[in-house]
């Protein structure tokens, strides 16, 4: 089943398409669900789809050994997964996975490169200026988990994760939370209950809502406005 023209639109990679160029790569595009915790591809593994989220997160972790597992970056309706496809890189090196729920457009990595080679080229310049804000999120991450406290980048992971669910509501454990930020779960919990008493968000039962998004912006780090300016320049006269 070819994905509708709305669903196209709404990963911005499809969407900074032309309309010709849409219907193009339609018939190459396949809706699937995204389900939680689903591993895309593995570290040193082969890369056979990419996929266009429309909307929930998907996470780029390492694993630093000893059950140590850290995110280093995470992709939403702005990006793709499977970078290194078309980078023409070998094997990555991160484990790519399902942290919220959601839907994909997925294409086989083999008529990605082939599309992305022959077309008129808007494919290839929406994706490198993604690459680009890729690098620049890769940067910010190294620098936030090393100079931020908890609570400013868990603020933000909550900012970032609603951008890309289009709502203030969405399912999130703390224990995932904590792996993601690289802390204990204790902290997470702590973290959260402070912005909760803020009234900045409620939680129960893994449901997250944001409250008062102000007031949560307020608490975030600049990483998120760097992050979300640079994913906006990207697309920004395509």
């Amino acid at each position: 089943m070819e994905p509708t023209a709305d669903e196209m639109r709404r990963n911005l990679i499809l969407g900074a398409l032309p309309q010709p160029e849409q219907r193009g790569l339609a018939g190459h595009l396949t809706p699937v669900d995204l389900k939680l915790r689903t591993v895309l591809y593995e570290p040193g593994g082969s890369i056979d789809h990419v996929y266009f989220p429309i909307v929930g997160v998907v996470s780029l972790v390492a694993d630093l050994g000893g059950g140590t597992v850290v995110e280093v970056a995470t992709v939403g309706h702005e990006g793709m997964v499977g970078l290194p496809v078309f980078l023409g890189a070998g094997p990555p090196a991160e484990r790519a996975s399902v942290q919220i729920a959601g839907r994909a457009l997925r294409m086989s990595a083999e008529r990605f490169r082939h599309d992305v080679s022959v077309l008129d080229g808007r494919l290839q310049l929406a994706m490198q200026r993604y690459t680009h804000a890729m690098f620049t999120q890769l940067a910010r991450n190294a620098a936030c988990n090393r100079m931020h406290n908890i609570r400013q980048r868990c603020a933000r992971w909550l900012l970032m994760t609603a951008d890309r669910m289009h709502a203030g509501t969405f399912d999130l454990t703390q224990e995932f939370l904590a792996q993601m930020l690289g802390v204990r779960r204790a902290s997470v919990s702590e973290v959260a209950a402070e912005l909760q008493a803020e009234g900045c968000i409620s939680y129960s039962r893994g449901t997250i809502v944001i409250e008062d998004r102000a007031a949560l912006r307020a608490r975030a780090c600049d990483c998120y406005a760097v992050v979300s300016d640079a994913v906006r320049r990207a697309y920004e006269g395509l």
